[in-house]
């Protein structure tokens, strides 16, 4: 009798140190659940509101992506010009100028040595670029929110009026 007691006892500390264990366990698996829930649900909360304000951090469209959906076309003002702008140049520096463009919106435009430069039909030097030409660009964004110009043409205001030199109504 007294050796079936031992191995209730046995038995009985083994059951209770695996509950333990168990329990222990269970515990500690809940807790990283809660912390991975904790943490994706900071994460969910950053998403949402970096994409709810997403147009005012990053100048998109005034009202929104979807704004008022019901009004087509877009306002002119509601998309930026990233990979080219036109504008009147307002300060030309070594290995840059800046351009006036809609809205008064003054941009950075880099010229690089593969950039090429015409004026009308003819290539032209960046010593050519005056203060006042009107220019358009061609080019992409670099991380400083420059544009770095690929093709920049020059235009008068008879280029602008008339591009090909030829008359507008050659029969009359």
């Amino acid at each position: 009798m007294n050796e079936e007691k031992q191995l209730n006892k046995k038995i009985n500390r083994d059951i209770l140190k695996w509950i333990i264990v168990g329990v222990a366990g269970f515990i500690v698996v809940a807790l990283i659940f809660g912390v991975g829930m904790f943490v994706g649900g900071m994460k969910a909360k950053f998403s949402y509101r970096w994409a709810e304000s997403y147009h005012e951090n990053f100048a998109g469209p005034r009202g929104g992506f979807l704004g008022d959906w019901r009004q087509l076309p877009p306002f002119s003002g509601d998309f930026i010009e990233s990979h080219g702008a036109f504008g009147e140049i307002i300060q030309i520096n070594d290995s840059d100028f800046v351009i006036k463009g809609q809205s008064d919106l003054e941009k950075i435009i880099v010229i690089k040595e593969d950039t090429i430069l015409e004026k009308g039909r003819m290539a032209i030097k960046k010593d050519d670029l005056k203060v006042s030409d009107q220019v358009v660009i061609i080019g992409s964004p670099n991380e400083q929110g420059q544009i770095e110009a690929k093709l920049i043409r020059i235009f008068n205001g008879g280029d602008i009026k008339n591009p090909s030199g030829f008359p507008r109504f050659p029969f009359f």
